[in-house]
């Protein structure tokens, strides 16, 4: 990488200093971390879960998430009974702000029929079993709207921190093809 960006600076075709912004944006102030925030947030907050509810952009903004890609969010909550998953059928549209840049099997076309035709096999995919009687909602984000998915809380985390719950919030729980880490796995 670094062969690269030398060759491309040589050439004036790239800024270094420039490059190095929009790396740091995408390291620092945006990106899954920014989600795992909301996430843990709602867990340990009932007034922002129910703001979050209501209306989620103007709640994911209260914590300084916003801006393009972001303009309009919805929050489905998981649930013993229901399970989200998000997929964008047409492309790739992704909550950029909460989830940074979007993986590549998002935009791979074989994740997006799959994830309509057969959400579980989706999730099986991904090492996610749920029982039977779990339903799955798949939820199609688009130019306009972006979806976000609640996790579960894990069971065990009663009294923990923000900083701490957001330690078990993955990127791919908040899409709904995984699921929080468990307490025993949590960072150190």
């Amino acid at each position: 990488m670094r062969a690269l960006e030398s060759i491309l600076t040589e050439k004036g075709l790239i800024n270094p200093a420039a490059l190095d912004v929009l790396i740091e944006t995408y390291e620092t102030r945006i990106g899954p971390r920014n989600g795992a925030r909301v996430v843990a947030r709602a867990w340990s907050d009932p007034a922002y879960l129910d703001r979050l509810r209501q209306d989620a952009t103007a709640a994911i903004a209260e914590l300084g998430f916003g801006g393009r890609q972001g303009e309009d969010m919805i929050v489905v909550e998981n649930t013993p009974d229901t399970h989200n998953l998000v997929v964008c059928t047409l492309c790739s549209c992704y909550p950029w702000p909460v989830l940074g840049l979007p993986p590549v099997w998002y935009k791979s076309a074989p994740y997006r029929s799959k994830a309509v035709i057969d959400p579980r096999g989706v999730l099986a995919d991904f090492g996610v079993s749920l029982p039977a009687a779990t339903r799955i909602r798949v939820w199609d984000s688009t130019a306009e709207l972006r979806y976000l998915v609640l996790p579960m809380r894990p069971a065990g985390t009663e009294g923990w921190s923000e900083d701490r719950l957001a330690g078990l919030v993955t990127r791919d729980s908040m899409i709904g093809t995984g699921l929080p880490l468990a307490p025993e796995k949590a960072p150190a």
